[in-house]
C-alpha cells in the first residue's frame, strides 16, 4: 500500500495559567491510501488535537512544537501559511465534532459550500459553484438540494447539518478526510446513517479516512487499523481485529472491558470500569502515564520512558507488562490476570 500521511513524533503544547499543557506528546503513525484508520480513547486523550495539529488548526496560543507531518513526502509543518492553505480543504479536509458549530450560522449553506469550491478553485464561476454545491448536497443525501442551498444552518436538523459538513469536506475531492467524532452530537439512529454515508463515500472515492471516536463498536465495524490514545500519547497501535482479539496494553483492555457484549458466555460478567481519572497533562505522572490506574503497575512502571515497541508484526504497545497479557485470546478483567 502507498503511505499518504506519515506522522513522526508530533508534539503540541497549549499554554495555560498553570503552565504548559502537552496535548499531543510524541505521536507517530502512518495512514495508507484507501485506509480507514481509527483513533480511540477517553475524552481529553488528545485525539481531536492530533487532527487539528495535522492541519495546523491548533487554537492559539497553542502550537505544534515538534515532529513532522509528512504528506506525500512534504512536511506540512515546514510550509508557509499560504502553501498550507492550498493543502487544507483541497488535499486534506476535516469534519468537526459539532456540525452546528462547524457551520457559520449567518451564512446560507449554499454560500458556505460555494466558498470552498471557489477558494481553491475547483470551479471557475459562481454558476458552476452553485451547480456543484447542489450536486454535493444530493450526493450526501439531502433532498431538494437546489432549494435547501438557500437555507441557513438553523433550518436543518443536526443530522442534515452533518451531511452539509461532509459535503463541504468532499467539495474539493481531497485524498484524506480527518473525521473528528462525526457522530457524537447526533442521536443513535442518525449516527448510524452518518457512519454508513461516510464509509460508502470512502469506498466510492477511495478516500483515506482518519476516524476519531470513543465508540469501540464503530471502530470494529469500519477501521482497518486503530491507535489507542491516553494522556496525549499513543499507547497501542494494531490492526483492528488483532487489537480486539489480543490487546497488549492494560488501558486497551480496560476500554474493552467497558463495552457490553451480547454473547451468552458474557451475560454473567459485569462491565469493569477503569478506576480513577485521566491525569492532569500540565503535570502528568512520571513513567507510564497509566500507572496510577493500572492493576499491573509496578515500581518499574513509575519511572523511565515507555515508547511504542513492536510486540508482534504490525502490533505496537507502550506497555512493559505485555508478557502478562499474552496468554489469553479473549478479553478478561485485568484483576484476573494480575492475580
Amino acid at each position: 500500500m502507498t503511505t499518504l500521511l506519515n506522522i513522526q513524533h508530533l508534539t503540541t503544547q497549549l499554554p495555560t495559567a498553570r503552565g504548559l499543557l502537552t496535548a499531543v506528546d510524541d505521536v507517530s503513525f502512518t495512514l495508507e491510501a484507501g485506509e480507514i484508520f481509527g483513533v480511540v480513547g477517553e475524552s481529553g486523550s488528545g485525539k481531536s488535537m492530533t487532527c487539528r495539529s495535522i492541519l495546523r488548526l491548533v487554537p492559539r496560543p497553542g502550537r505544534v512544537v515538534g515532529g513532522q507531518v509528512l504528506y506525500q513526502g512534504r512536511d506540512l509543518n515546514a510550509l508557509s501559511s499560504a502553501d498550507m492553505q492550498k493543502i487544507r480543504g483541497k488535499e486534506i479536509s476535516m469534519i468537526f465534532q459539532d456540525p452546528m458549530v462547524a457551520l457559520n450560522p449567518v451564512l446560507r449553506v449554499g454560500t458556505q459550500l460555494q466558498e470552498t469550491l471557489l477558494e481553491h478553485p475547483v470551479v471557475d464561476s459562481n454558476a458552476a459553484a452553485q451547480k456543484r454545491a447542489a450536486e454535493l448536497m444530493r450526493l450526501v443525501g439531502i433532498p431538494a438540494p437546489e432549494r435547501r442551498l438557500r437555507d441557513y444552518p438553523h433550518e436543518f436538523s443536526g443530522g442534515m447539518c452533518q451531511r452539509v459538513v461532509i459535503a463541504i469536506a468532499l467539495a474539493c475531492q481531497p485524498r484524506i478526510i480527518l473525521a473528528d467524532e462525526p457522530t457524537t452530537a447526533l442521536d443513535v439512529t442518525i449516527q448510524d446513517q452518518i457512519l454508513k454515508l461516510l464509509t460508502s463515500l470512502q469506498k466510492e472515492f477511495q478516500l483515506s479516512l482518519v476516524l476519531v471516536t470513543h465508540n469501540l463498536g464503530i471502530v470494529a465495524q469500519t477501521c482497518q487499523r486503530v491507535a489507542v490514545m491516553y494522556a496525549g500519547q499513543i499507547v497501542e497501535l494494531a490492526e483492528t481485529r488483532e487489537l480486539f482479539r489480543v490487546p497488549r496494553h492494560p488501558y486497551t483492555v480496560g476500554l474493552l472491558n467497558c463495552v457490553p457484549r451480547l454473547n451468552d458466555d458474557d451475560q454473567a460478567r459485569r462491565l469493569t470500569p477503569i478506576p480513577g481519572a485521566p491525569p492532569d497533562l500540565v503535570s502528568p505522572p512520571s513513567g507510564c502515564r497509566f500507572h496510577p490506574r493500572c492493576p499491573l503497575a509496578s515500581e518499574e512502571c513509575k519511572s523511565g520512558n515507555f515508547p511504542l515497541r513492536e510486540v508482534k508484526p504490525g502490533h505496537f504497545s507502550a506497555c512493559i507488562k505485555t508478557n502478562l497479557l499474552e496468554q489469553s485470546t479473549d478479553i478478561w478483567p485485568l484483576e484476573v490476570v494480575a492475580s
